[in-house]
C-alpha cells in the first residue's frame, strides 16, 4: 500500500502576529482549504504582540519565528535557512514593498513558487514610511514568479498598469466566513450588556490597529461632534497597536474617558460588530478595507472615507466620505443611520467576499503553481 501523500506545506511570511491585518486574511483562507492538500507554515516576527492561535495548530498550522526585517542581515539568514530545512516549494509574502526580502530570500534557497501578495496602497499620513515604501516600491517583483492583491487598486499600485493590464496580477479578496458575521440580536444584547450598554446607547464602532493609517485621531474628533448631538453615544475601537496610549491620552484630554470604550485584540471580532449601531472607518490609505466587508455582513451601516476602494462595497448602506470634510459632517452622516434595522440575510448575499469561493481558488492556484514548477 503506497504512503499517504503530505500535504503541500506553504511559507506563509506574515510579519507581525497582532491578531488583525494580513494574518486575519491569511487565517481565513486557511480555515477554509482543504488541509490534507496544503498546509499553512507561519513566518512571524520574534517581537509580535500575540501568540499564535491553539486553533489554526489544532488544525496542522506551525509557526516559526525570525528576526523582524529591521535586523536584516538576521531576518534574511533566518529565512533563508528556514526555507531549505523546510524545503518549501512555495512562500508566500503579504508585506507589501517588503516582501523583496523575504523573496529575495526564497530565490536565494532556491524556492520556486514565490508569491508577492500586496494588501495595501501607501499615503503621505505614513511619515517616515511612505518612504521606505516607495524606495522599495520597485524592486517588488524582482524576485517574485507570481503576483497578488487584494483588490484591483493594490495591485496595479505595487505592480503597475502594465502588468496588471496584462493579466498578471490574481485578485483574490479579503474574503470572510459570511455567516459568521451575520447578525445575531442575541449575541448583540450579550456584548452590549458585558459593557454596561442600553437600547438608548448609539455605539459607533472601528475595527482596527492604532496606527497613523487608520486615522483615529480624526476618528475621535468626529465622536466629540457627534457627542453634542447624541449625548448617550459610545464610541468602540477595537484592536491595538503603536498609537493606542496616545488615543486614551486624547480620550481623556477632551473629558471622554467614559464615553470611549478600549477593546482589546480578539479573535472573536464578529461578537463587537453585533454591538455596534453604525461603523465609522476614516483611513487615510486602504488597499480594500477588510474591516468594511465584515461590519457590512453583519448588517452594519458604514461611514468610510474615499479612500477605501468600491470593491470593499458590498450593501447600499455604506457611504464614502471625503478626508477634506469636517469632523461634524462626519458626524452628521453617521447620525443619518441612527435606528436602521439591521439585516440578519445580508452576509448571504454576497459571492465575491465569500471564503469558502476565495479559498478553493487559492488551493487550486497552490496545487497547479507546484505542478507547473516541476515541469
Amino acid at each position: 500500500m503506497s504512503e499517504k501523500k503530505k500535504p503541500i506545506r506553504v511559507a506563509q511570511v506574515i510579519g507581525k502576529l497582532n491578531a488583525a491585518g494580513v494574518e486575519s486574511v491569511m487565517n481565513n483562507y486557511y480555515r477554509n482549504i482543504d488541509h490534507s492538500k496544503i498546509q499553512f507554515d507561519y513566518i512571524i516576527d520574534e517581537d509580535s504582540s500575540c501568540k499564535p492561535p491553539q486553533e489554526l495548530k489544532d488544525m496542522g498550522a506551525r509557526y516559526f519565528v525570525v528576526p523582524p526585517y529591521q535586523k536584516l542581515p538576521a531576518h534574511l539568514k533566518a529565512l533563508r535557512k528556514l526555507y531549505k530545512e523546510n524545503n518549501y516549494k512555495i512562500v508566500h509574502s503579504g508585506m507589501n514593498t517588503l516582501a523583496v526580502f523575504s523573496l529575495f530570500a526564497a530565490w536565494t534557497a532556491g524556492v520556486p513558487v514565490r508569491i508577492n501578495h500586496n494588501h495595501s496602497t501607501a499615503n503621505k499620513g505614513e511619515g517616515k514610511r511612505i518612504i521606505l515604501k516607495y524606495a522599495l516600491k520597485p524592486f517588488a517583483k524582482l524576485f517574485a514568479t507570481d503576483y497578488f492583491a487584494c483588490s484591483e487598486f493594490a495591485g496595479r499600485w505595487l505592480f503597475g498598469n502594465k502588468t496588471f493590464d496584462e493579466g498578471k496580477v490574481r485578485v483574490f479578496n479579503n474574503a470572510i466566513e459570511l455567516d459568521r458575521f451575520a447578525f445575531d440580536p442575541v449575541k448583540r444584547q450579550e456584548v452590549r450588556s458585558r459593557y454596561d450598554l442600553t437600547d438608548k446607547n448609539f455605539v459607533v464602532g472601528h475595527v482596527g490597529r492604532f496606527m497613523p493609517q487608520k486615522n483615529h485621531d480624526f476618528l475621535i474628533d468626529i465622536f466629540a461632534e457627534l457627542l453634542k448631538k447624541k449625548p448617550d453615544a459610545v464610541l468602540m475601537l477595537v484592536g491595538d497597536g503603536e498609537l493606542r496610549s496616545e488615543m486614551r491620552e486624547k480620550a481623556d484630554r477632551l473629558g471622554l474617558s467614559d464615553k470611549v470604550i478600549f477593546v482589546d485584540p480578539t479573535t472573536k471580532v464578529e461578537e463587537y460588530y453585533q454591538a455596534m449601531d453604525v461603523f465609522c472607518f476614516p483611513s487615510i490609505f486602504e488597499g480594500l478595507g477588510l474591516v468594511a466587508v465584515e461590519a457590512q455582513a453583519s448588517g452594519l451601516p458604514a461611514v468610510v472615507s474615499d479612500e477605501v476602494p468600491e470593491e470593499a462595497d458590498i450593501t447600499d448602506v455604506i457611504r464614502h466620505m471625503s478626508l477634506r470634510s469636517s469632523a461634524r459632517k462626519w458626524a452628521d452622516a453617521l447620525l443619518k443611520y441612527k435606528g436602521v434595522q439591521r439585516d440578519r440575510e445580508l452576509a448571504l448575499e454576497s459571492s465575491k467576499f465569500n471564503i469558502k469561493n476565495e479559498s478553493k481558488k487559492m488551493e487550486q492556484f497552490y496545487l497547479k503553481a507546484v505542478r507547473r514548477r516541476k515541469k
